[in-house]
């Protein structure tokens, strides 16, 4: 690094925000992550032991993820690369593994390689890093903010660790808070601020959880005031007109997403599309992820609206996809289109109730018995004199024979609804056998 250079990384550091700067150099600096990081927990072993493994974090943003990456390659003897999913292209990544490989090869020295929003790899990019992953030339850590089950490769996911990382609770926040005021060297330590009580827990309670949002918006507050007689007052008010958003109370830890998610749904299923629009935008505005919205439109879809309405599985699908596709804010748009056609649907839980039950009868037997006319004929022991009968070669493609498990007969599942087009369904199960 050549004197320009260094001039440079200091200019970058003092100008940093207070969040960069207090960003934590150690697991001793580490604030949160207690289920895991406490004495005698499991990354702490791990990291002590030097015999990590791949990871990928799982968690909200503001919480460490990546400072966590930095501080565990600073405790091993193994080299480091950091990459960002959003940046790097395949080229890049082919090069770094190139590199891994190399210094395994050469000096015996294998590589962590951490990928920031590891989920906005595509396919192509994920699978080239599976023969590195899994001959351990690298030591991948992941970090996502998405659900890795339903954003990353199964292939990759089976060949890493995943740790759930939470929202910083109400005592992370507070030293977070005491650390920024009280450090000489990269907080606010040098000046006399006096933070008054109301405003600290305006502060906390407006965080979210996200440890960044909080340190930045302290930071605004206190760079914003005037120092009078020496010392900066910050009150309730000045921390209020500091917050870069106005955090609605949502916290995904405890019970405010659970009680939403579910106020929203039995909006639905009662058919009150204006309160279902309420928790909806609750839900947007406390940050939740779109994807999770659109999954329970789908499930409700199939679970509340069902055979009454078939078309609503399509849409919910669709909203599901187009949100991909579009994103926020826009993707608002979709979702309360699709909220409002489902709780405005004709609706109708049988199948939920059939499935049920059925998985209840199944796990209490201790056999399905199928009737030989409609098992698999090339197993020579399914061959009966008795010969299946194909519906379509009868009039109205139906003929009467046996299909339920010789143990289940008689047992009914399926009870449609006269209601929406479940209606027609019952006329015409019922119509069968007359």
């Amino acid at each position: 690094m050549n004197l320009f250079d260094l001039n440079m990384e200091k200019n970058l550091n003092k100008m940093a925000p207070l969040a960069d700067r207090l960003r934590p150099r150690n697991l001793n600096e580490f604030v949160g992550q207690k289920h895991i990081l406490g004495e005698g927990k499991y990354l702490s072993r791990l990291i002590k032991s030097d015999i990590l493994g791949s990871i990928l974090f799982y968690g909200p943003p503001g919480i460490g993820k990546t400072t966590l990456a930095s501080i565990i390659a600073k405790t091993t003897n193994k080299n480091f690369v950091k990459l960002s999913a959003v940046t790097s292209n395949l080229k890049e990544l082919r090069e770094v593994l190139s590199k891994a490989e190399d210094s395994m090869k050469y000096d015996s020295i294998s590589t962590i390689v951490f990928i920031d929003e590891i989920h906005r790899f595509n396919k192509s990019q994920q699978d080239a890093l599976l023969p590195y992953v899994e001959r351990g030339v690298i030591t991948l850590i992941g970090a996502t903010t998405e659900n890795p089950y339903f954003e990353v490769n199964r292939a990759l996911l089976s060949r890493m660790q995943i740790i759930n990382l939470y929202p910083l609770n109400e005592e992370d926040l507070n030293d977070l808070i005491n650390i920024a005021l009280k450090d000489n060297e990269r907080g606010f330590g040098r000046k006399n601020i006096n933070l008054s009580s109301n405003a600290r827990k305006t502060l906390i309670n407006n965080s979210n959880g996200d440890g960044r949002y909080l340190l930045n918006s302290l930071e605004i507050a206190i760079l914003s005031s005037d120092e009078i007689d020496g010392k900066i007052n910050i009150d309730e008010n000045t921390i209020s007109d500091s917050l870069l958003i106005k955090n609605v109370k949502y916290d995904r830890e405890n019970n405010e997403h659970y009680d939403t998610i579910s106020a929203f749904i039995k909006s639905m299923r009662g058919s009150d599309p204006d309160a279902a629009l309420v928790y909806l935008a609750k839900m947007i505005e406390g940050g939740e992820d779109i994807k999770f919205i659109a999954r329970r439109l789908i499930i409700f879809a199939s679970e509340d609206v069902g055979n009454a309405d078939p078309l609503a599985m399509v849409m919910a699908s669709a909203c599901f996809n187009n949100i991909n596709v579009v994103g926020m804010p826009e993707a608002r748009i979709i979702l309360a289109q699709m909220t409002t056609y489902l709780a405005g649907a004709k609706k109708s839980n049988a199948s939920y109730l059939g499935i049920n039950s059925a998985l209840e009868d199944v796990k209490k037997s201790t056999n399905i018995n199928i009737p030989k006319i409609i098992r698999d004929k090339r197993n020579p022991h399914n061959i009966t004199d008795e010969e299946y009968k194909y519906p379509h070669n009868y009039e109205n493609s139906y003929v009467k024979q046996n299909y339920m498990p010789e143990n289940f007969k008689g047992r009914k599942y399926y009870e449609p609804k006269n209601i929406g087009y479940e209606s027609e369904i019952k006329k015409y199960l019922d119509g069968l056998d007359k």
